[in-house]
């Protein structure tokens, strides 16, 4: 299954699997369920998508991320692609610049599991 699949069924809004206290998840949504948290296991990602979610228009341009995180262009890129691929943001190519946007849904989603 590929790692950037919501966790939300796309036309219900609601999580796809059962909750890790309330019910046996399947391998696979635990493996879904799993990225994500291993995705935000790491404080600058977390911040990152902090910095995106806050901004004006709630994107931000991956030229605007380094400095604040104060990570070079090429590492905050790979920490992005780890979000990307959790299903935490979008990405959205611009001429030469990447520009991202939080999946506040997958947030919700991913906390709706550890729910009883």
């Amino acid at each position: 299954m590929p790692a950037h699949l919501p966790l939300l069924a796309p036309s219900e809004g609601a999580v796809c699997c059962g909750t890790v206290t309330g019910s046996v998840i399947s391998v696979e949504d635990a493996e879904r369920t799993a990225r994500v948290f291993k995705a935000l296991g790491d404080p600058t990602r977390v911040r990152l998508l902090s910095l995106i979610a806050a901004s004006a228009d709630g994107e931000a341009c991956i030229c605007d991320l380094t400095e604040p995180v104060g990570l070079s262009q090429p590492t905050v890129s790979h920490h992005m692609k780890q979000l990307v691929d959790a299903g935490l943001a979008t990405r959205e190519q611009r001429g030469r610049w990447a520009y991202y946007r939080v999946v506040t849904d997958a947030l919700g989603a991913a906390s709706q599991t550890l729910r009883p």
